[in-house]
């Protein structure tokens, strides 16, 4: 794999139930079991497949008008399946965009749903990798004893 397609974060516990991800930017984030303020990693899912078709969409119709509004809401149902084990269905992602009057706000308006669609079906690699069912590998590193 080249370097240009690896991707990674650092998961880091901080307490019981608590955790900070870090990306190789310096970026950090608090995660959790859903104690306190801290997002879930079901959240996080959430807010993964919201973002990065915002990000598509952002990128192809504010080339057009600057929105005046731009807001993604995303849910779904996490359910107990014996069959399937714990996971998320019905996932919803909803845009609430609007656009100025005028002509570009028209032409960022007629571009919206087909950057919708070029996102939900092609671009928005989080989602894709969702609906497409990727493998998971899960590996043990042990760490140095504590003797």
């Amino acid at each position: 794999m080249s370097d240009d397609t690896f991707r990674s974060v650092e998961i880091e516990r901080t307490s019981m139930g608590n955790y900070v991800a870090r990306n190789v930017r310096g970026g950090e984030m608090s995660m959790g079991a859903g104690e306190g303020a801290s997002f879930t990693p079901v959240e996080l899912l959430l807010a993964a497949i919201g973002g990065c078709t915002a990000i598509d969409v952002d990128h192809i119709t504010s080339r057009r008008a600057e929105p005046t509004q731009f807001s993604v809401e995303v849910t779904g149902d996490k359910i107990r399946d014996e069959a399937g084990g714990n996971r998320m269905q019905n996932l919803r992602v909803e845009f609430t965009v609007t656009f100025p009057a005028g002509a570009d706000g028209d032409r960022a308006r007629e571009a919206l749903p087909r950057s919708l669609q070029q996102s939900h079906e092609r671009l928005c690699t989080v989602s894709r990798t969702v609906e497409l069912g990727t493998p998971v590998s899960i590996v043990e590193t042990a760490g140095p004893t504590g003797d």
